[in-house]
């Protein structure tokens, strides 16, 4: 079975870059960073969901039990929740929902993959929402751009591990094509 690997410059947002561009345009590049970022976030839970399946679906034909499969965080609308960030407030509860996503997301990912391959460990990552939306209120908002830039961060990293992971599973299919995991 073959796991299709992401291309590594398919998800990446570089912060500084769109940061610059949004001091540059007044805010205007805010939108379409939101709106890939959010974009990001969706495609990368669909795929998430195929490649449980296809996790599953191989336990299966050799003969282990599969661990269960949760739905997915419901897709988020990235061109309303784009356009909204113009009321500011939509933007803090989108900061919101896209680190606590991701927080459920990688929890659920561990035990998954915990669950599949017992002998390795997929270390999750966390971002604390109560700590980033005080630093917001305390500084007015302005704490919102540091904590937009962990968001972005973590979800680079995110990406970056995925690549790691689909790779290691591809690595131990392959390796054991007895059915026997490491």
């Amino acid at each position: 079975m073959q796991l299709a690997i992401y291309n590594p410059r398919e998800r990446v947002i570089w912060f500084s870059m769109w940061f610059l561009a949004s001091v540059a345009s007044f805010g205007v590049a805010f939108f379409p960073m939101f709106h890939r970022l959010v974009d990001g976030r969706n495609r990368h839970f669909h795929r998430e969901v195929e490649l449980e399946q296809k996790v599953v679906q191989w336990l299966k034909q050799n003969g282990k039990q599969p661990p269960a499969v949760t739905e997915p965080p419901k897709d988020i609308n990235a061109k309303v929740w784009a356009a909204s960030i113009i009321l500011i407030i939509p933007a803090f509860i989108l900061l919101y929902y896209l680190s606590r996503d991701l927080r459920v997301h990688e929890l659920h990912q561990d035990k998954f993959l915990a669950d599949a391959f017992p002998k390795r460990v997929f270390m999750p990552q966390t971002i604390s929402t109560k700590k980033y939306a005080i630093i917001s209120v305390i500084t007015l908002g302005i704490g919102g751009i540091y904590w937009l830039y962990k968001i972005v961060n973590l979800y680079n990293a995110h990406f970056k591990a995925q690549w790691q992971i689909e790779k290691e599973i591809t690595r131990l299919i392959e390796d054991n094509k007895n059915g026997e995991l490491m």
